[in-house]
């Protein structure tokens, strides 16, 4: 372990490039009755999430965002507050939970300037103006993503002409097409398709049978299991005679740091891109017809289905089971509730709620109203 402890001059991208593909699985766990039994101190199930560490409480500090402690301390693992041990790290995310950061045990816990103060004796204080992203940060540094493990597996199937990076790789029954671009470290797990022409930048991972068409997807893209992307859209004529398909014509630009949900579809458009914007988070099964264009740093949950040739600005949030009408535009750093029935415009920086959405204010309002008049 000393040779792993950071040297003089090291930065953070030094110390952890050194870490991250020496994470280790420890299966050692007791079973009863066919059950794991693992210490409910733990976080990170050891069968299931390879670990780094022990490591100082410095290199801790400096992942976190935080200025280093004069302590000196081997951090071994995470833990929540109630369970942490003295070799383990703690935050506080919830000021309501303050009576449980002054009984922890925790050798070090994550806090707010607010509540430094209220951190016991027995633990290190480390400061930070948001505990959760730092608590994200040390998360990842413990338990990085595992690295990708170069090479094309003997039953894949890679069409001629198609290009694969030699350090991404191939996992078992996958399907690449021609022509087909595989970026540098790139994953593509087991199942999945990747059409002909699709082009992957660097760091992309496709997750166990999700399926890839006509579609672009820059640096550092996570599609998760089951995801299908460019697709045909929902689009016909009707005539006399009944349904006539429209050809979908369009494609799907997926840019840098975009990750899309297990289950979620995004159609390919039908006379322009399909285009997801960077840094987007999609959850599981969503529903992005033709030709919508999300901008950066959009948060949609859950089971939102968003029709035709939608607008989202930048920095939207949509809550679960909401439902866009097609055409509409959706403004800058908007909120848009859970189940609402987005039906017309939506403002930048409007909050809007039920069915069809409106302020929600207004909505509350009415309720608050309702109820007055109920009780007469």
């Amino acid at each position: 372990m000393a040779s792993m402890l950071p040297q003089p001059g090291w930065t953070l991208s030094d110390y952890a490039g050194r870490m991250l593909c020496r994470a280790s699985f420890t299966p050692n766990n007791r079973v009863t009755s066919g059950v794991p039994v693992t210490s409910p101190i733990a976080v990170g199930h050891p069968r299931f999430f390879a670990r780094t560490g022990p490591h100082p409480l410095s290199v801790v500090a400096m992942s976190a965002g935080c200025a280093a402690p004069a302590q000196e301390l081997l951090v071994s693992g995470l833990a929540s507050l109630e369970a942490a041990q003295p070799d383990q790290i703690s935050f506080l995310g919830d000021p309501r939970q303050v009576a449980v950061l002054e009984r922890t045990r925790a050798g070090a816990v994550l806090v707010s300037p607010e509540m430094q103060d209220r951190v016991p004796g027995g633990s290190v204080a480390l400061v930070t103006a948001d505990t959760v992203v730092s608590w994200t940060r040390v998360a990842a540094l413990f338990h990085p993503m595992p690295c990708v493990n170069p090479g094309i597996h003997s039953s894949a199937v890679v069409a001629e002409g198609a290009m694969i990076d030699p350090t991404a790789e191939i996992c078992a029954q996958a399907v690449i097409g021609a022509q087909a671009e595989i970026g540098p470290r790139c994953r593509i797990g087991a199942g999945a398709v990747i059409d002909d022409g699709v082009v992957l930048g660097p760091d992309c991972r496709i997750g166990s049978h999700a399926s890839v068409s006509h579609a672009l997807l820059g640096a550092r893209v996570y599609v998760y299991p089951g995801a299908r992307i460019g697709q045909e859209g929902f689009g016909f004529a009707i005539s006399e005679q009944g349904f006539v398909s429209t050809p979908q014509l369009g494609g799907v630009i997926l840019e840098d740091d975009v990750e899309v949900g297990a289950n979620t579809t995004i159609d390919r458009g039908s006379l322009r891109e399909t285009v997801i914007g960077a840094g987007t988070r999609i959850d599981n099964l969503v529903q992005i017809a033709h030709n919508v264009r999300i901008g950066r740093h959009c948060a949609i949950a859950a089971q939102v289905g968003i029709s035709g040739s939608v607008e989202i600005s930048d920095s939207v949030v949509i809550g679960g089971q909401a439902g866009v009408a097609e055409h509409v535009r959706i403004g800058p750093k908007s909120r848009v509730g859970a189940q609402s029935g987005v039906m017309s415009v939506i403002d930048a920086g409007a909050v809007v709620v039920g069915s069809p959405a409106r302020a929600a204010r207004e909505v509350f309002r009415e309720i608050a109203t309702l109820k007055k008049l109920a009780r007469r």
